[in-house]
């Protein structure tokens, strides 16, 4: 089975999902840190280099066509589900699990780690929090297609496990 984790930049994508794939024995993948491996540089140097639109397109072409094993659980980057067929193509393919916060929540979370992410590194306080609101609401209608939608900050890696083992 492979499960993809989806939502917001600061939702806990990376540090659930190692969780969740140690409790379903199965290997983890960070769809970023994948992307960096194959590229030799930063996430933030890849998109400040080649713009949006090239970096969608790599994203698009390691989430389909990277060689994972049978089993897997991929932590998304937060615009992942929103570009191309991504998010179809997830559910199609696996379990795909939005783990949601809010804005506030979020922007907390993220408050202390900017430098590392290029929407938001010039970005504070209530700037922060409207930047966070609007992109929320572009990214729902993406988000709400996965099948299941877990509260980010109270989600139990063995709750998810038995969840998605019955599907």
């Amino acid at each position: 089975m492979k499960v993809f984790l989806i939502g917001f930049m600061g939702a806990g994508k990376t540090t659930f999902g190692k969780k969740l794939a140690k409790n379903l024995n199965y290997p983890f993948f960070d769809l970023d840190h994948l992307i960096e491996e194959i590229t030799g540089g930063t996430v933030g140097e890849y998109f400040a280099t080649h713009g949006e639109i090239k970096f969608r397109e790599l994203e698009k072409d390691i989430l389909q066509t990277h060689p994972f094993p049978e089993n897997y659980v991929l932590s998304t980057g937060g615009g992942a589900p929103c570009f191309h067929d991504n998010m179809d193509w997830m559910n199609k393919n696996g379990q795909t699990i939005y783990l949601q916060l809010s804005p506030k929540a979020l922007a907390t979370r993220l408050e202390n780690a900017k430098e590392q992410r290029p929407l938001i590194k010039d970005l504070k306080g209530d700037d922060l929090i409207k930047f966070i609101e609007e992109r929320l609401e572009a990214r729902d209608i993406h988000y709400k297609k996965a099948h299941f939608i877990v509260d980010g900050l109270n989600v139990h890696p063995e709750i998810i496990a038995n969840l998605i083992s019955k599907n």
